[in-house]
C-alpha cells in the first residue's frame, strides 16, 4: 500500500471503489451528525467522490484530502461544472491546494498533514478511507484523523466480510476494531447494518460469499 499503488490505480482508472451516485449511507444518516450548515466537513482520501458535491449542495463547507492529483483534477472539474465556480490550483510547499468559496482540496500525504493545513474541522465523513488502509496502518490513520479533526464527530462507513475470500481494498474492518481505535475518545453508535452483497455484484465476482456494510456515528465523549 505504498503511494505508487494508489497513483497507479488512478492512472489506469482502476477505481471500482468510486461511486457515480451519492452514497445512500450519507444521505440517510448525515442528519444524525451534530454539525450545522456552513460548518466545515473533512472527507479523508476523498478521490473524486460525488459525495462532496452533495455536501456542498446541502450547504456545508468541505475539506477533501487525497493523494492523487488525477483524482482531484477530476473532482475540481466536477465542482466547477456543477456550481459554476472557478477552482484555483497552486503548489504550496509539499502540497497542491485547490480552493474555491467554501472548498479546500488538499493533494498530499494524509499522514503528513496537520490541523494547520486543513484548518478547523467541525465534522468528518469517512466512506472509503479507513477501509482503504491495510491492518498495520489503521491505528495510525485513526490517530491522525483524531488529531487533525480535534475529535470532531464522524460518520464512518465500514465493510465486514471474510478477508480470506478477498484481498482488499476495501478491507474488512469490524466494529471491534473500530472501537479499539476510537472508544477512548468517541461514543460509537450503529446507525445501519445491512447485508449488501446483492447490491455489490463486483464483490461477488471477487469471491465473496457474504458482505455487510455498517454505518457508524462517532461523537466525542465529554
Amino acid at each position: 500500500m505504498k503511494h505508487d499503488f494508489w497513483h497507479e490505480r488512478w492512472e489506469k482508472q482502476e477505481i471500482g471503489f468510486h461511486l457515480s451516485d451519492t452514497n445512500p449511507a450519507l444521505t440517510s444518516h448525515w442528519h444524525t451528525i451534530p454539525v450545522d450548515l456552513g460548518e466545515r466537513v473533512l472527507v479523508p482520501l476523498c478521490g473524486k467522490s460525488v459525495d462532496i458535491l452533495w455536501l456542498l449542495r446541502e450547504g456545508y463547507q468541505v475539506v477533501g484530502v487525497e493523494l492523487s492529483e488525477i483524482a482531484l483534477d477530476a473532482l475540481a472539474e466536477s465542482i466547477e461544472e456543477t456550481f459554476s465556480l472557478a477552482v484555483d490550483k497552486q503548489q504550496v510547499g509539499n502540497l497542491i491546494l485547490y480552493r474555491a468559496a467554501g472548498i479546500l482540496l488538499i493533494c498530499g500525504d494524509w499522514f503528513s498533514l496537520t490541523s494547520f493545513d486543513t484548518g478547523p474541522i467541525d465534522a468528518v465523513y469517512d466512506r472509503a478511507a479507513l477501509v482503504a488502509m491495510p491492518e498495520e496502518m489503521r491505528a495510525d490513520y485513526a490517530s491522525q484523523l483524531l488529531k487533525v479533526s480535534e475529535n470532531a464527530p464522524q460518520l464512518l462507513v465500514t465493510f465486514e466480510y471474510d478477508q480470506n475470500e478477498m484481498s482488499g481494498p476495501p478491507f474488512a474492518v469490524d466494529q471491534a476494531q473500530v472501537e479499539s481505535f476510537y472508544v477512548d475518545t468517541m461514543n460509537i453508535d450503529v446507525m445501519a447494518d445491512k447485508d449488501c452483497l446483492v447490491d455489490e455484484p463486483k464483490f461477488r465476482e471477487r469471491g465473496l460469499s457474504a458482505l455487510r456494510e455498517k454505518v457508524l456515528r462517532l461523537t466525542p465523549k465529554g
